[in-house]
């Protein structure tokens, strides 16, 4: 295969990607747009003539009473086919016309991807199939894009082009992907403001399970990764496939059951009307929908993390410990208690210190100064400059908190530019935490923000911002245009923060949006963590970080230990508790440390150290989770040659019967021996409480640990304990 890669005949070819345990075979048929016959497990190196038997194969009967000839869902399905179910483009012209295209390919070229050689005529590599095909009825030319990477997962995207003087306006892209019938269930995700993440499962059945996002943003409640596989399917086993929409404005997900059986998962950003209206020449590019399979959800979301580890721009540093300092100081931003907190953090180990909320122009509290990004010389006479130093001076990054997009109207900024806030043309929209949000795809807005971020960074030695978005879009219009515009606000977004990283070589970007309302693949092209919630509550953050590791893996998910009493739920748990919990994760601190005790500096500085000594392990292993009876979870970080692991065993309820008993640890070597340790400050050691091995120097093959397992210990609810599990060559066991 040349570099610009081999050309397919577009009236009749198969095409076979095969990569990471995966196989999706694509066919091109008759000029038609192309179709999936098979998105799930490796099938094998297939010849020419197999792959043809494998799609007559998969065909499916005429259907009784309806289009004389079988219906097959294309990448993006089209109604002249004899699909009845959702369009995969929806749009028309002036008056309505122009509703229903037919597109005929054009030209197909199969490109190699990550170095990969051709696989000869079965094209079995990691590749990317490019399909060029127009409508001269409808004046609309598309280009569609399938990757599959070396990690096994698949991702698809669709660019619509209109050919005509007339404009067209696009209501809609949905790219889909078909899915056998043995998928009988759906699990997505819902929430809410410091309950993000709460799972919800339910029957796959004839008709459409629909999730549409209409925040302007990601949302609390965004499904995240909608996964459907059989009946029972959980983290360890049960073939499971599962789509992500990467796009961080309004967005709707799919799964979607016809009478006829065909069953398909999907998505696309959801566009308001008239938001994309094409001018000649004009293009729409559809969000990235992604798309991983597993046998179990671990294997799915496995994929999902070995991708985002696969990018040239992941974060390759150690993720440092961090301390944010909002729940310690709230908008009480007094310097001499700040440098205090900054001392304090660096005896315990911090390596970089956020400040948040509450240093600039009049902002005292949460009505004021969005928009003014001037320090307010009020509370720092000094300027930021001198905590900055400190900060420096003993060994710490200095991060600042920011919220561009929005704008207080208590501001200099709004009072002077009430044009720049997105709106109705003619009424405010209603406030929200005292904001309103400011129209970034305005060219003068567009260019004080990234001028104010730029100069901030580099006056101050910013080495990371929080860049928060707190709240939803509510008539999100422009008044430039009067059209709806939460589309142009979201690459407008885009652009400023990879401008300003473009500005500030080695700057780093937290994406936090009232917790985690901001989480998706596309955000993570331009941010090297997500706030995972603002919740800090231990309990809380069980739940949020399991389901939020679906998609991400644990560097890119910030997970902090909390004050003792948490500030959203008044629950009060153990520092061992809440580090244990922060463990898996980007580990940081949100606590004023100057209202800890000695005592309980010194064991935080215990935990520091063992994320330290661990997370070389925590940010490049797979991450493994057990489905448990009697309200006891476990979860852990196994090694990628399986040498070493790191489980987590967490109480969460009062189980009727006691102790919990044995369970196995998943995803060590069958083959090889492993000696398990408890670890970390504060173990338990009632009796009542750990197990019989607790104390002991024990040895057990991977294949005992695996299947029989080990005895857990009798945690009461919310406290943990870990175990530490290292490969032992034979001498040694």
């Amino acid at each position: 295969m040349s570099a610009s890669g081999a050309e397919l005949d577009p009236g009749s070819s198969r095409v076979h990607l095969r990569a990471g345990g995966v196989s999706v075979l694509l066919e091109l048929n008759g000029g038609a747009l192309p179709t999936v016959a098979h998105w799930g497990a490796d099938l094998g190196p297939l010849d020419p003539a197999m792959l043809d038997a494998v799609v007559r194969a998969a065909r499916s009967p005429e259907p009784a009473n309806g289009i004389p000839r079988p219906v097959s869902v294309g990448l993006l399905p089209e109604a002249w086919t004899g699909w009845a179910g959702t369009p995969g483009v929806a749009g028309h012209r002036p008056g309505g016309r122009d509703w229903s295209p037919r597109f005929a390919v054009t030209g197909a070229r199969l490109e190699a991807l990550g170095g990969a050689e051709g696989g000869g005529d079965t094209g079995d590599r990691p590749g990317r199939l490019v399909v060029a095909a127009e409508d001269l009825d409808t004046r609309l030319g598309l280009e569609l894009v399938v990757e599959l990477a070396p990690t096994g997962v698949l991702r698809a995207r669709a660019t619509l082009t209109n050919r005509s003087d007339e404009p067209y306006v696009v209501d809609g892209v949905t790219l889909t992907l078909p899915v056998p019938p043995v998928a009988d269930q759906i699990l997505d995700l819902a929430g809410r403001w410091s309950a993000e993440r709460s799972p919800q499962r339910r029957a796959l059945v004839v008709g459409s399970h629909v999730r549409e996002g209409r925040h302007g943003r990601t949302g609390a409640d965004a499904p995240l990764v909608t996964v459907v596989g059989p009946s029972g399917f959980g983290f360890r086993s049960g073939p499971s496939w599962g789509v992500h929409v990467a796009w961080s404005g309004n967005h709707r997900t799919l799964v979607e059951r016809l009478p006829t059986g065909a069953q398909l998962v999907g998505g696309g950003e959801l566009l308001l009307p008239g938001e994309v209206e094409l001018s000649r020449g004009e293009s729409y590019l559809s969000p990235w929908l992604y798309a991983s399979y597993g046998e179990g959800m671990d294997e799915l979301a496995g994929r999902f993390h070995d991708s985002l580890r696969a990018r040239p721009h992941h974060p390759r540093t150690p993720r440092p410990v961090t301390l944010n300092t909002f729940e310690a100081v709230y908008f009480d931003h007094d310097p001499d208690r700040l440098r205090e907190l900054a001392d304090l953090a660096a005896k315990v180990g911090v390596e970089r210190f956020v400040l948040d909320d509450g240093w600039f122009l009049r902002r005292h509290d949460d009505t004021a100064g969005l928009g003014d990004w001037f320090v307010d010389d009020t509370v720092w006479p000094t300027g930021l400059t001198p905590l900055v130093e400190r900060v420096h001076d003993l060994g710490m990054q200095f991060g600042l908190w920011v919220e561009p997009e929005m704008v207080s109207p208590d501001s200099d900024l709004a009072r002077a530019h009430p044009d720049w806030v997105l709106q109705v043309p003619g009424r405010m929209p209603l406030e929200a935490r005292h904001q309103q949000v400011l129209d970034v795809a305005r060219a003068e807005v567009w260019d004080y923000l990234c001028d104010r971020l730029v100069t901030l960074v580099r006056e101050h030695g910013v080495d990371c911002l929080k860049w928060d978005h707190n709240r939803d879009l509510v008539d999100a219009g422009s008044p430039r245009t009067g059209h709806a515009s939460v589309h142009e606000q979201t690459l407008a977004t885009y652009r400023l923060v990879d401008a300003v990283r473009a500005a500030c070589p080695g700057l780093e970007i937290e994406s936090c949006s009232s917790g985690g309302a901001r989480v998706d693949l596309a955000v993570l092209e331009r941010a090297d963590r997500v706030w995972a919630s603002d919740c800090l509550d231990a309990h809380e953050r069980q739940q949020i970080q399991r389901w939020t590791a679906q998609l991400l893996p644990p560097e890119l998910v910030g997970a902090h230990v909390g004050s003792p009493r948490n500030q959203i739920t008044g629950r009060v748990l153990d520092l061992s508790f809440r580090a244990g919990t922060a463990l898996f994760g980007h580990f940081g601190i949100e606590w004023d440390l100057t209202t800890a005790a000695d005592d309980e500096l010194e064991v935080l500085r215990q935990w520091v150290g063992l994320y330290q000594q661990l997370r070389g392990l925590l940010h490049s292993g797979r991450t493994v989770r057990q489905d448990l009876p009697g309200g006891v979870w476990l979860h852990g970080v196994v090694a990628r040659d399986r040498g070493e692991a790191l489980y987590a065993v967490v109480g969460r309820e009062r189980p009727a019967s006691w102790p919990p008993g044995s369970a196995p640890l998943p995803g060590l070597d069958p083959a090889r021996s492993y000696r398990i340790r408890p670890v970390g400050p504060a173990l338990p050691d009632d009796p009542r409480v750990v197990p019989g091995w607790w104390d002991t120097d024990l040895v057990l093959p991977g294949s005992v640990l695996g299947s029989a397992g080990l005895q857990l210990p009798a945690l009461e609810p919310d406290h943990l304990a870990l175990v530490h599990v290292t490969a032992v060559e034979k001498d040694e066991a």
